[in-house]
């Protein structure tokens, strides 16, 4: 299991372990994080599953694809750091990733 941090957009911290190879929504959802939709499943087809990426983690994360840029134009006032998290699988080497979730999906 890796431990995923999540912090909402009022500051609160819930940690969860999320079984490997499970995508950061998958591992939301399952846990009820609050502030993440997933509404597509985890296609890529939306952006209810926005995030915002903690800057030291972001760098460790492979490059967001061409279809998630794109999906992300579609989120509530994405960053510099935003990622969707059903794009962002889960390994060893997340292990205390952090990530915001903003103050709306929709």
């Amino acid at each position: 299991m890796v431990r995923v941090n999540f912090i909402d957009h009022q500051g609160t911290r819930r940690e969860v372990d999320v079984k490997e190879g499970l995508s950061v929504m998958e591992g939301a959802v399952r846990h009820g994080i609050p502030g993440i939709e997933g509404d597509c499943g985890g296609a890529c087809a939306c952006a209810t599953c926005h995030v915002y990426v903690d800057p030291q983690w972001y760098p460790k994360l492979a490059p967001p694809n061409p279809l998630e840029r794109d999906m992300l134009d579609m989120a509530i006032k994405p960053g510099a750091f935003s990622r969707l998290a059903c794009q962002i699988e889960v390994t060893p080497a997340l292990d205390g990733l952090t990530v915001r979730t903003p103050i709306s999906q929709y």
